[in-house]
C-alpha cells in the first residue's frame, strides 16, 4: 500500500488542463507529490515505467495512443483517475474499474470527493482496488471467427463455422461435425469454443455446443431438457443438459 503523500504524474495533451490540475491539486499536498507530466500517451506510456507514480490522472481522448491504449501497454499499474471532456463510453465503461473519474473542466468541489475516495481506499487495507487489466481485455475487440483449421492426413482444412453443425467432446478430445456429416478432431477444448465462437453456437450441454442455425426442430424432454434435432445429413439428435438448457431457451425464446 502507497504511502502519503501519493506520488503522482498528470497525463493530458492539454496544458491548460494540466495546469489547471496543478493548480487545484495545491491544496492537497499531504495526499499528492507531483512528480511530472506528459503531453500525450506515448509520452506517458515512458514517463510511467520510468518513475513507476503512485497514481496517474490521465486524459483519455489523446492523440497517437489515448488513454485506454497507453494503459494496455504498461508493465506497472498504478492508481488511475481518469479526466476526460467525455462522458459517454469512457465514464460508463470504466466508473466501477478507476478510483474515480472527472469530467473536465474539473471543479474543485467535484476534486474534493475524489481526494477523500483515494484516501479512504489508502487506509483500508480490505479495500478492494479496481482491476483495470482485466476491464482492458474485456474492452478489446474479439477477433472475429470465420472458420476452424482441422488436420486430414496431411492436409490442413479450414472448415467455415456455416458448415458447422455442432461440436462434440468424447473424453479429451473435441470433434467438429459438419452439416454433411464429415467428423474432425479439433486443438481446441469446449470451453475454449464456448469463449471464441459467435453467439449462434450455443452450449447446451456439457459436452455439445450446436450451431442454431443447423437447428431443425426442439422438442420437449424428460426433467424440463430439450431434444435437439439438427438439419444435417444424418439429423443429429442432441439431448441439452441440466444446467445448459436455459442457454437455449434464452437464445430461442422458449
Amino acid at each position: 500500500m502507497a504511502n502519503f503523500p501519493l506520488r503522482t504524474l498528470l497525463i493530458d495533451d492539454e496544458p491548460l488542463a494540466i495546469n489547471r490540475l496543478r493548480r487545484l491539486l495545491k491544496p492537497y499536498a499531504d495526499t499528492f507529490e507531483i512528480v511530472g507530466n506528459a503531453a500525450n500517451g506515448a509520452e506517458g506510456l515512458k514517463v510511467v515505467e520510468e518513475l513507476h507514480p503512485d497514481l496517474i490522472f490521465l486524459d483519455i481522448e489523446m492523440p497517437g495512443l489515448n488513454g485506454f491504449e497507453m494503459l494496455a501497454r504498461l508493465s506497472y499499474m498504478p492508481l488511475v483517475v481518469f479526466a476526460t471532456a467525455f462522458d459517454e463510453y469512457a465514464v460508463r465503461a470504466f466508473e466501477e474499474n478507476s478510483i474515480d473519474y472527472l469530467l473536465k473542466p474539473v471543479e474543485p468541489e467535484r476534486l474534493e470527493k475524489t481526494v477523500e475516495r483515494i484516501r479512504k481506499s489508502q487506509q483500508t487495507p480490505t479495500a478492494a482496488m479496481p482491476d483495470l487489466r482485466h476491464m482492458l481485455e474485456l474492452l478489446k475487440p474479439k477477433k472475429e471467427l470465420h472458420s476452424i483449421s482441422v488436420r486430414s492426413g496431411e492436409r490442413i482444412l479450414l472448415i467455415t463455422l456455416t458448415d458447422i453443425s455442432y461440436f462434440e467432446a468424447e473424453g479429451k478430445y473435441v470433434l467438429l461435425n459438419t452439416v454433411d456429416s464429415q467428423q474432425y478432431l479439433t486443438n481446441y477444448t469446449i470451453t475454449a469454443l464456448e469463449e471464441k465462437l459467435p453467439d449462434v453456437f450455443v452450449r447446451v450441454s456439457r459436452a455439445v455446443i450446436v450451431n442454431t442455425r443447423c437447428i431443425k426442430e426442439i422438442q420437449r424432454y424428460m426433467g424440463g431438457k430439450y431434444l435437439i434435432v439438427l438439419r444435417d445429413k444424418k439429423s443429429a439428435q442432441i439431448v441439452t443438459g441440466t444446467t445448459f438448457h436455459d442457454n437455449l431457451r434464452e437464445l430461442l425464446e422458449l
